[in-house]
């Protein structure tokens, strides 16, 4: 988008906010072209999330070139979020193949998103749990259908295999630099503040907070589904359950009690 500075009723700089404001525009590239060249102009289409600037008057050939420039840079983030939105399709393919996890991972990310709030997280952190809470099981693709749908409880055996989900899901996000910040998540939602998580058995504050949020979130949900081996707990009995994993140290006593107060 070629914006000029002084325009009629909203000036460049608005619809520039407008536009990075707006999630279905904000990755869209946006030149400001201006006749002044005031330092306080430029501070100002920045803050606005302008890409690029062109003083007047403007050289066709250096307009083509900035254009071509970021151009380029949008195709590459295209490529990058059609990749994300790919992991999120086998998310959900993977939460399809047991019927009785039906909307976990959507209830998941609201539940999560909903707690980070209640903490005072940044947007970004936002933004990461609720990828996060759709992407936490993506590396259950790699377990067994008999081990993952057993109507039972699982044997040690299959339970060390379902224990490598996590390691299996960081491993097929890592080539994918936007999701470095839910990684984190992936790997870690399963650990627990006293050391009896897993995959590696973190403590206290080597579990990462935003994997703590999840945790707290996916054991809730959990509880409150459906299972072929029990019925689900009503939403009293599964905050008992948490209140008694946060006393035994599990996860934090206060952000247990702030879930439950959402």
């Amino acid at each position: 988008v070629l914006l000029d500075v002084t325009m009629p009723r909203l000036d460049g700089l608005e619809v520039c906010r407008r536009l990075k404001s707006d999630p279905a525009t904000r990755l869209t590239p946006v030149i400001l072209v201006t006749g002044q060249c005031d330092l306080q102009d430029r501070i100002k289409g920045i803050e606005a999330g302008a890409d690029d600037f062109l003083s007047k008057p403007v050289h066709p050939m250096e307009l083509r070139a900035r254009v071509g420039s970021l151009t380029r840079m949008k195709h590459l983030l295209d490529v990058l979020d059609s990749a994300e939105a790919a992991f999120m399709t086998l998310a959900l393919t993977i939460e399809a193949r047991d019927p009785t996890t039906n909307g976990h991972c959507e209830r998941l990310a609201r539940q999560a998103v909903a707690l980070g709030k209640a903490l005072g997280l940044s947007h970004g952190d936002l933004q990461a749990l609720h990828r996060g809470g759709y992407l936490h099981d993506v590396g259950k693709v790699g377990v067994p259908d008999a081990v993952l749908l057993k109507p039972g409880p699982l044997t040690p055996a299959e339970f060390d295999l379902m224990k490598k989900h996590p390691d299996i899901g960081d491993s097929l996000c890592a080539p994918l630099q936007s999701l470095r910040t839910v990684r984190p998540i992936i790997r870690c939602h399963h650990e627990r503040l006293d050391g009896s998580g897993y995959p590696e058995g973190l403590k206290g504050d080597e579990v990462p907070l935003l994997a703590q949020v999840v945790g707290i979130a996916d054991v809730y949900d959990a509880l409150t589904s459906h299972r072929p081996y029990r019925p689900a707990l009503t939403p009293e009995q599964a905050a008992r359950h948490l209140l008694q994993e946060a006393a035994q140290g599990k996860f934090a006593q206060a952000h247990v009690d702030t879930f439950l107060c959402i």
